[in-house]
């Protein structure tokens, strides 16, 4: 039969009726439109629907239900490739990705391109590598119960993701009061002097071992890298007096320094003369005692000469003791035996008016000589003038 034929319309009209709508003329065109009218956008649909149902098995009678199974089918088809793709995700180097299947612990993923279905698995991406650091201050009551003020920087990692994830509701939380409670504990254990000055240091080893097993004992996964206390100050009402105690003392540390640079600087100089008093004092007792022992050694020679000859021996130990004593001095008066007149020689003027030596400072033997012949020669002649005047 051809379309245009009136017979054709009677499938469409009971599919119209179907649908609803009510019966129209058709005219030739099998899409129900007119020679010249535009299109049946409904039928158009109606007929693409009834077409779907016969691709899918159904018959033109009973296309409805299987037309809404088929959208059903294409939707599901669609959520199902779009939530698969939904699954994928990237996990960087410096990350580590702790999946939870159903509320409870499945795996912790490593880097690169991973894939958990949707809905069914929780994700939480730590940062295991990265440094991270924190940073508090607050007013702590000291040993010797001073207020200061003490900053604090606290710098961690994250080895361990799940213990970091599943441990502790709020780990960072937990590290800001274990750091409060670890500081507190240190700064009160030590006096404001040194937590002012000299003794951060300790302060902050002392605070990363506490702070450190407190992370331990709450199992949060975190390791304490570096805990740096910076400068701690005094409440702003009592600062002038706390700088004064300050300058104090870096003033006696100045003074003791430079004490201890002086006492270096003496001391050895002290023991070295110390010492050379000491050596001179024994080279002058050996010296003495050489001279001793000498003296000694001659005395007992000279007694056994002595009790050889002992008129030479005394005449010849009194010459020499004339010679000793006349020698060191420079005037002589001399008594002669029988005169009334006493002789006197001005040997340091007589010395004084010789040509020096060489040397410059001693007599030459024969101006000695020549000296002693004069005396000689006066003496006699005194010696015969007196006697002279004792006949007359």
């Amino acid at each position: 039969m051809a379309w245009n034929e009136p017979g054709n319309n009677s499938g469409n009209n009971d599919d119209d009726r179907k649908g609803g709508r009510k019966d129209s003329p058709k005219e030739n065109d099998p899409w129900g439109n007119s020679n010249q009218g535009p299109p049946d956008l409904d039928e158009a649909l109606h007929k693409m629907k009834s077409q779907l149902a016969g691709i899918f098995g159904g018959s033109g009678g009973g296309s409805g239900p299987n037309l809404s199974f088929a959208v059903l089918g294409f939707a599901l088809a669609a959520l199902v490739i779009l939530w698969g793709l939904a699954g994928f995700y990237q996990v960087n180097e410096k990350e580590r990705a702790v999946i939870l299947r159903l509320g409870k612990y499945h795996e912790t993923v490593g880097p690169g391109l991973n894939w958990n279905p949707v809905f069914i698995d929780q994700r939480y991406t730590v940062s295991v590598t990265q440094e991270q650091d924190y940073h508090s201050r607050g007013l702590m009551l000291t040993q010797d119960e001073n207020i200061v003020e003490v900053p604090i920087s606290v710098q961690y990692n994250i080895p361990n993701p799940k213990s970091y994830v599943l441990s502790v509701r709020d780990p960072l939380t937990s590290l800001h009061h274990a750091t409060d409670s670890a500081l507190r504990h240190v700064v009160g254990s030590t006096l404001s002097n040194n937590v002012l000055s000299e003794g951060r240091q300790a302060m902050a080893t002392k605070t990363k071992e506490r702070l450190q097993r407190y992370m331990d004992s709450y199992d949060t996964g975190i390791i304490v890298t570096r805990v740096n206390i910076l400068k701690a100050e005094p409440p702003s009402a009592v600062k002038p007096a706390f700088d004064d105690v300050i300058s104090a003392k870096e003033d006696k540390d100045r003074f003791v320094n430079e004490a201890e640079s002086y006492a270096n600087g003496v001391v050895p100089e002290a023991r070295g003369k110390a010492q050379r008093i000491i050596q001179e004092a024994i080279g002058y007792r050996e010296r003495l005692i050489a001279e001793a022992s000498g003296e000694a050694h001659r005395f007992n020679q000279l007694y056994a000469e002595y009790r050889k000859a002992p008129d030479v021996t005394r005449e010849r130990l009194y010459l020499n003791s004339i010679e000793k004593v006349m020698s060191n001095a420079s005037k002589i008066l001399i008594d002669v035996e029988g005169g009334n007149n006493m002789m006197y020689l001005p040997l340091d003027k007589i010395l004084s008016q010789a040509p020096a030596t060489s040397s410059g400072s001693s007599v030459s033997p024969d101006l000695a000589a020549q000296i002693a012949n004069e005396v000689y020669e006066k003496l006699r002649r005194e010696l015969a003038r007196s006697r002279r005047s004792e006949g007359r």
